[in-house]
């Protein structure tokens, strides 16, 4: 009996991560003469959002692991990028903050995002588009809501 194999071209899943892949691409070829990985993208625009945040703070805006977030921290440290210490009112959590030169690179590594974004969008009516951001929005929080019940489910 042959498996049936729904078309990747159609599937939600497959056409989300292959546009990503491109985004991602796209921005690691922006960031390699900076010398930055594609990685510390997400923490730095996190940051330049919401600065001077716990670690898990930063796991939680970014999605990332806090096992990942650690180490994506201590190369940012490396890079110059941000400091990290201990919270004065509770000694067991760790905070990051930017530094001068992580905050400096905003203006124009943002540029890029703008650059990457308009590219994507081209040639895509305003309203498809809002309709896109729409649907992968909801579609997210559904995700995230079967995520949540199978989390849970494994706790009890």
């Amino acid at each position: 009996m042959a498996v049936n194999h729904a078309d990747p071209q159609k599937s939600f899943g497959h056409q989300v991560r292959r546009c990503h892949r491109r985004f991602d691409r796209l921005l690691s070829a922006r960031l390699a003469p900076h010398g930055l990985k594609t990685g510390f993208w997400y923490y730095l625009r996190a940051l330049w959002i919401a600065d001077d945040v716990t670690q898990k703070q930063l796991s939680d805006l970014t999605n990332v692991t806090e096992t990942t977030t650690v180490s994506m921290i201590n190369g940012m440290i490396r890079h110059g990028l941000v400091d990290r210490s201990r919270d004065l009112a509770d000694k067991r959590k760790m905070r990051v903050k930017l530094t001068p030169e992580g905050r400096a690179l905003e203006k124009e590594l943002i540029g890029y995002a703008l650059e990457i974004n308009a590219i994507a969008m081209a040639g895509i009516a305003p309203k498809e588009l809002a309709t896109c951001l729409s649907v992968l929005s909801r579609m997210s929080a559904n995700l995230q809501i079967a995520l949540d019940e199978t989390t849970n489910a494994d706790d009890g």
